[in-house]
């Protein structure tokens, strides 16, 4: 006894060998590389460090090799229910710790599962780093020990909650399903999804959920990834404190790739009452990730389908046969496939077998026409300007390193594939045209409305299968439990460092001619720049009877210049890895702009070709009518669009805050030409906007690419004032009928406050943080963790500089419609009598002291937040004085604000779902019952 206990204190670091660095990779010849330090620990755990000291945050992810392809038959969705187990803490992190600790820290976080993989990540202020590893590797080895039955059915409601809303209630939220299953055998791992079949989450039981962890979630199945602020050498000490003494689990082998086989042509039909446009959806099999025909595959996917200009858009959708088309070339590590698909217009012809017809003589034509070197420089400009852009976060950079790492074994693997792409040949596209497309077998969906059948491409030939009984499970039943052998205390949570130093980006401002003001920062980690052009007009320069003015302006803005139509001039941008993209909000016409920095100039010359001499061509207009009217249609087939605009109106009346973004069907049919283009001389002129410049490029640089602008013609707009009306609705509940869902989607809610940035209405967030504003806020813990009830539930204040409404927003099972409606409007009164308690105080003041870390990290962020200042007129100090508000406020001052918004007689409540079935339960809510349809 004493031998041993001498030898422990003699040899305390019997404990696993330090991260043993297994590859450094810093630079490229070609400048396209994310540097980073492979390191391995003995426990087979893989660790990638990508340093980067940008920005004062980290990021880690823990990527598993494991998603639902390694599911049995009949087990389906076991990946995904264990994404959603993962976050209901583990023997050292308390129930919903995991959530609550993570947005204490100023962070966000998640999880996703797919076929091939599981992911969990965080983004938070890099002073938060040990704490974040403490919590991945607690949930990697000690999760087990903290799971109960009652988090296991919670976590399954929530889960079929979650197949509810995403696909069960959502028109087309089948497709990806019966895809699957058309295309491949009942025993292939890709003919089910992750999210699985709700009889085999009804059929899974916690002893099953046990042995599937065991068998898959090992160190030596995962990879971790930090990309960040951080100090390599602390950092790896820390990664062998916490997951160093972690055993490993069984050997895991990479399955053998499985691509889709069809014999002869496979076609099923989809009926789906949800819908109103037919879509056609046809999938050839292909390869696998990494074969050598991939890179080929995708530059032909992108002649077929990949934007206006392709052949896909310009000969279905430019003619009116479809209302959109498109291919994608769609690789996962088993199998791939070159995916087409169209909606036709049900307006026309909603037939299915024209567009069928339509797309196979354009694939049969790829024969004659050849793919050109041209076609092959255009893919590789795009994918290498996407790779760029996704180089400007931390997360962008992680999921790259951890993706290439988990299914190819190559930490580049994305770059590496570009330069595959890079060199590949015309030639060699023309040959995997042959070989998976000429001639060759699909597996073609259609899916059709409710009594359209006629609508289909063709006769349904093809029955899936049955899918068979589960498998066996007494051998992995059989698996160990892993022991962890520590050398110190894991149960205490590491505390954080010092507060990181949080810096607003340096900004510059100068003004163009008389009246445009340019605002900008400077930031060369990627060569590429983000812009804004913010002309004021927008929706509120609308007359009452021409609404979606301003929608069907910018989308004619979107079909092109004069000199150049809509494919060549999307063509010109795709050649340039450029974007150029033109939408109205309420107060302004934006035009937003991403371009690599040595295309700039090119990119700039399109700008302006497209703002001084737009082509608002006749022969454009009905045709992008048309289209902007089908999609208006379909989505009064969307029961959350059908939620948020029926709450709208009753905020706002028919006014134009009220109505929907897009318009009403019935006054866009009726508007001309000749107003758009009345429309576009008056609201897009530069004179008093703003030019937002986010990126590589210096102050006096900007000032000379944008000075064009102030060669426009004519006079500054005049832009009526908004015209703001009481709340037109009284308190009640408003049924929206959709016969069959199988939820209710709800909003409950009232007229509150318009936009701020340290008044009354950043106050009134700051009240609701703790009743709905986080994941780990009452309403959401209350619905989705204690009742099982939702997928999600928020509440927020929005609005904007005129009006603003208070909202609970979540989709229900349709069985507790009114359960959840009494348990928010009761929360509404408790928090109106207690407050907030003093944990919940603390927590919101940390959460908000930390979370300016991760504002600015990428141009996007940099050139949104240069936005907010220009429209609301700040100025960067603001950020200053809302650290300060959060730091004095109190819980008095908290209640305050509460009792006067969370009056449960002040609420307007809106029930999107079956009223059938719905209308006996909510009378017993004893409160105004209405039928309401939008107008």
């Amino acid at each position: 006894m004493k031998y041993w206990s001498l030898l422990l204190l003699l040899c305390p670091l019997m404990a696993p060998a330090a991260p043993v660095l297994v590859q450094e990779v810093e630079q490229a010849e070609d400048g396209l590389v994310i540097p980073y330090r492979m390191y391995r620990l003995d426990n087979g755990l893989t660790v990638l460090l990508n340093a980067d000291k940008s920005d004062p945050l980290v990021h880690v992810e823990m990527t598993y090799h494991v998603g639902s392809a390694r599911e049995e038959p009949g087990q389906t969705g076991f990946a995904h229910f264990f994404e959603h187990m993962m976050f209901q803490g583990s023997k050292h992190v308390g129930d919903q710790e995991h959530f609550r600790l993570v947005n204490e820290a100023g962070g966000t976080m998640n999880g996703t599962t797919n076929q091939d993989r599981t992911n969990y990540f965080e983004t938070v202020p890099a002073n938060h780093l040990e704490k974040m590893l403490w919590l991945e590797a607690d949930r990697m080895g000690f999760l087990l020990e903290a799971v109960s039955q009652r988090k296991f059915e919670i976590q399954r409601d929530t889960v079929k909650n979650e197949r509810a809303q995403r696909i069960d209630n959502q028109p087309y939220g089948l497709v990806g399903e019966r895809m699957g299953e058309l295309l491949y055998p009942r025993d292939h791992p890709y003919s089910w999804q992750p999210i699985g079949y709700v009889e085999d989450l009804d059929r899974v039981n916690v002893d099953n959920l046990k042995t599937f962890f065991k068998r898959w979630y090992g160190p030596n199945n995962a990879t971790l990834v930090i990309s960040g602020d951080f100090e390599t050498e602390q950092t790896l000490a820390w990664v062998e404190k916490y997951f160093g003494p972690i055993p490993a689990g069984p050997e895991v082998t990479s399955a053998e790739p499985q691509p889709a086989r069809l014999e002869q042509n496979r076609y099923q039909t989809l009926v789906d009452s949800r819908i109103r446009m037919p879509m056609l959806y046809l999938s050839y099999p292909t390869v696998y990730l990494g074969h050598q025909d991939e890179a080929a595959l995708d530059v032909l996917a992108n002649v077929l389908g990949g934007g206006k200009s392709s052949l896909l858009y310009q000969q279905l959708v430019e003619t009116g046969k479809a209302v959109s088309a498109g291919a994608s070339h769609y690789c996962a590590e088993l199998a791939c496939t070159l995916s087409v698909w169209a909606y036709s217009n049900p307006s026309k012809d909603g037939s299915l077998t024209p567009l069928k017809q339509d797309i196979d003589r354009i694939v049969a034509e790829l024969a004659e026409r050849g793919i050109a070197g041209g076609d092959v420089e255009k893919a590789v400009t795009e994918l290498r300007a996407e790779l760029i852009l996704g180089l400007d976060s931390t997360k962008g950079k992680s999921r790259q390193l951890a993706l290439g790492q988990v299914l190819k074994n190559d930490p580049l693997y994305a770059i590496n594939a570009w330069r595959q792409l890079a060199e590949t040949t015309p030639e060699q596209v023309t040959a995997v045209y042959r070989r998976y497309l000429q001639s060759s077998p699909v597996a073609a969906l259609s899916v059709v409305p409710t009594g359209k059948d006629d609508w289909q491409a063709a006769e349904p030939n093809f029955e899936v299968a049955e899918r068979t009984l589960p498998a066996s499970d007494e051998q992995l039943a059989s698996l160990p439990d892993r022991k962890v052998e520590d050398n110190f205390d894991r149960s205490q949570m590491p505390t954080a460092a010092q507060p990181v130093q949080i810096k607003v980006p340096p900004l510059w401002q100068d003004t163009l001619g008389d009246n445009i003001q340019l605002l900008g920062t400077v930031n060369d980690e990627i060569p590429a720049v983000s812009v804004i052009l913010a002309l004021p007009g927008g929706q509120r320069a609308e007359s009452p009877d021409d609404i979606g003015l301003a929608t069907l302006t910018a989308a004619m803005m979107n079909q092109g210049s004069e000199r150049l139509k809509a494919g060549a001039f999307s063509e010109a941008l795709e050649r340039l890895g450029a974007s150029i993209s033109v939408r109205s909000g309420f107060y302004t016409n934006l035009i937003e702009i991403t371009s690599m920095t040595e295309t700039l100039p090119q990119t700039l010359a399109l700008v302006e070709e497209l703002l001084f001499h737009p082509g608002l061509r006749e022969q454009d207009f009905e045709q992008v009518k048309s289209r902007l009217l089908e999609s208006m249609a379909q989505n009064r087939h969307q029961p959350a669009w059908l939620a948020q605009h029926a709450f709208r109106q009753l905020m706002y009346g028919n006014t134009r805050m009220g109505l929907p973004d897009e318009g009403r069907a019935e006054q866009i049919s009726a508007i001309t030409l000749q107003q758009v283009r009345d429309y576009y001389h008056r609201y897009y002129n530069p004179a008093n906007g703003h030019v937002l410049v986010a990126g590589d490029l210096e102050p006096g640089q900007a000032r000379e690419a944008f000075g064009f602008l102030t060669r426009w013609q004519g006079e500054a707009p005049t832009v009526p004032e908004v015209n703001v009306q009481p709340q037109p609705a009284e308190a009640g509940i408003y049924v929206v009928d959709v016969p069959g869902a199988v939820q209710s989607v709800l909003r409950i809610g009232r007229r509150a406050l318009s936009l701020d940035a340290t008044g009354p209405f950043f106050h009134a967030n700051l009240m609701n943080f703790n009743l709905g504003g986080n994941f780990n806020s009452r309403i959401n813990q209350n619905l989705r963790e204690d009742k099982g009830f939702t997928y999600g539930a928020n509440s927020y204040f929005t609005g904007n500089r005129d009006a603003g409404v208070f909202v609970v927003a979540t989709d229900v099972r349709g069985d507790a419609t009114v359960p959840a409606i009494e348990n928010i409007l009761s929360e509404f009164s408790r928090f109106r009598e207690q407050g907030p308690s003093q944990e919940e105080l603390s927590y919101l003041r940390s959460s908000y002291s930390q979370q300016d870390a991760l504002s600015y990290e990428t141009l996007g962020n940099k050139a949104g937040f240069l936005l907010q200042l220009a429209m609301m007129q700040l100025s960067p100090d603001y950020l200053d004085e809302q650290q300060q508000i959060v730091a004095d406020i109190d819980s008095k001052a908290l209640t305050e604000l509460a009792e006067q918004w969370l009056d449960p007689d002040d609420m307007v409540v809106v029930v999107v779902g079956d009223k059938e079935k719905l209308e006996k339960s909510l009378s017993q809510l004893h409160l105004p019952v209405h039928d309401f349809t939008i107008e």
